[in-house]
């Protein structure tokens, strides 16, 4: 099998430091650590609501910036992200939208085939 050469290499190496600087200085939201490792989804939602509250920085609105940081920390850990943890996640958007006073959103229907 063929080397990776260096530029592919940097490019993926690149990527992970891209992800991390964005989780560890962004200019939205002053997170709590380890917020995302809770296992209870309306601590998390609470103390994102929270956070987006409190930021004089962020560009968007508090569930904007709140729902986007969630959906963030959840694509980034992709296939690497125990089933167990994403279940909390999305339960804490539900939860987030419950606290910030959005519809819920509806679950599509299974085609019956």
């Amino acid at each position: 099998m063929a080397k990776a050469s260096t530029t592919q290499h940097r490019s993926a190496r690149g990527k992970r430091r891209w992800s991390q600087r964005v989780t560890e200085s962004s200019d939205a939201l002053d997170l709590k650590e380890g917020i995302f490792a809770k296992d209870d989804p309306a601590a998390i939602a609470r103390s994102l609501k929270h956070s987006a509250e409190a930021s004089k920085r962020r560009k968007a609105s508090p569930f904007q910036s709140a729902m986007s940081m969630l959906n963030f920390y959840i694509n980034r850990g992709g296939k690497q992200l125990p089933a167990r943890q994403r279940s909390h996640l999305e339960a804490a958007k539900d939860e987030l939208r419950v606290l910030f006073g959005r519809p819920r959103r509806r679950k599509p229907r299974r085609s019956r085939r």
